[in-house]
């Protein structure tokens, strides 16, 4: 018989941690299920050390499809509630999960928590498929001992992000065509329609007009230096996606996506749903604000914002309640900073929250509907703008070329 430490979700739906002596971990679960507790992690006591190291160095570097994820989450949150203990359940997903990527992961995870480590750090192991708003999730569902209810909320996060992105690729298809059709047009004109007319024009001895001199100017620029220019591109192409993985450069990126003209209020909708949402759960769960201002940093997926939780905290921790520190922040919205005050001045937080989470939710959902209808007016201005500057090129000589026939 060996010493098992254990950590459970008692009737109560609280955390619990202690030890008990079982032949196996397998009798450790069953006697922590008979005594009403959901085991969440069990592990001999003098294996636990000895075995943390090896458990560190596992990761996942391959990404799973978000319906397979969405379909994971709900099955372990399905199993939660049912009382399954965790090393069981976690087998069962293995065994049935349709993805090979999950079901790697799902022994990973097990073997984890076998050697004592918790759902959270056996899930942030594998960065490509548990994001951090996952493991954020997650940690504050074991934190405050009420991982069904985290869980339920996870899983409308994720279904409602992967349908936003869903409609999004889905309004961005015509515009996408658009874009390349008009690239594709435009360098078949520089490059094989306007040299055509630019010869003629020569022999006639014209002298050309403005948008004319421009395009054969752009044309000699694309025929004898185009490799600059596609190196150039390159290199710039390249110099940004590397600054973008520092910190400043995350934080430059993410600012401008903020300003942007049509998707900047997109982003700041989605970002105010997230944090409503998060933030709803993590204080009905009980969890401290201080500490949900961290999790909120890990997790509101910008970096902009993220920063911006720093000087909030520590304005917080000055007495300054969280409306005002939020208001200075400047990147929430008056909804937000006014309905955050209603709800402290009344002791119903959680309630404003989960109003702001329906309300941003509904709004992200109209503003990615209205996406395709904001961004036409854009592209046919765009084209508008390429067919005018190519036919005043060909056209305007063209007709003086015409009066000096008839002359």
């Amino acid at each position: 018989m060996a010493t098992y430490s254990y950590q459970a979700i008692n009737v109560s739906g609280k955390t619990v941690k202690g030890s008990l002596d079982a032949y196996s971990i397998e009798a450790a679960e069953e006697s922590l299920s008979s005594g009403g507790m959901i085991p969440v992690q069990v592990a001999e006591v003098k294996a636990k050390e000895a075995s943390s190291s090896g458990g560190q160095s596992r990761r996942s570097g391959s990404k799973v499809k978000p319906s397979d994820l969405i379909l994971f989450s709900k099955q372990f949150r399905s199993m939660f509630h049912a009382g399954i203990p965790l090393l069981r359940l976690l087998e069962v997903l293995e065994q049935q999960s349709e993805s090979h990527v999950l079901k790697r992961i799902s022994m990973a995870i097990k073997e984890d928590i076998g050697q004592g480590a918790s759902l959270r750090d056996a899930m942030a192991k594998h960065p490509a498929v548990f994001s951090p708003l996952y493991c954020g999730m997650i940690n504050a569902g074991e934190i405050s001992g009420n991982v069904p209810e985290v869980l339920d909320r996870l899983t409308y996060i994720l279904e409602h992000e992967d349908k936003v992105k869903s409609d999004i690729k889905s309004a961005m298809q015509y515009p996408k065509v658009v874009v390349v059709a008009l690239g594709i047009a435009f360098f078949v004109l520089l490059g094989f329609v306007i040299p055509k007319f630019a010869a003629i024009f020569a022999k006639a001895n014209l002298t050309l007009p403005l948008p004319t001199r421009i395009a054969i100017l752009l044309h000699h620029y694309l025929i004898g230096y185009w490799y600059v220019m596609l190196g150039s591109a390159a290199g710039i192409f390249i110099g940004l996606k590397l600054y973008f993985k520092t910190d400043n450069g995350l934080f430059v990126k993410d600012s401008f996506l903020l300003r942007l003209p049509i998707f900047g209020p997109l982003f700041i909708k989605s970002a105010m749903s997230r944090f409503s949402s998060i933030f709803a759960i993590l204080i009905s769960s009980g969890v401290p604000v201080m500490e949900i201002m961290k999790v909120l940093a890990d997790t509101i997926g910008n970096s902009a914002i993220a920063r911006a939780f720093v000087s909030i905290s520590s304005q917080m921790e000055e007495g300054k309640g969280i409306s005002g520190p939020l208001a200075k922040a400047k990147l929430f919205t008056p909804m937000v900073v006014n309905m955050v005050a209603i709800g402290e001045e009344s002791g119903n937080l959680e309630g404003m929250l989960q109003e702001i989470t329906k309300h941003y939710d509904e709004e992200v959902t109209h503003a990615v509907h209205r996406l395709a209808d904001l961004i036409t007016p854009v592209l046919t201005v765009a084209l508008a703008g390429v067919v005018a500057f190519f036919a005043l090129a060909i056209f305007m000589p063209m007709w003086d070329l015409t009066k000096m026939v008839k002359h």
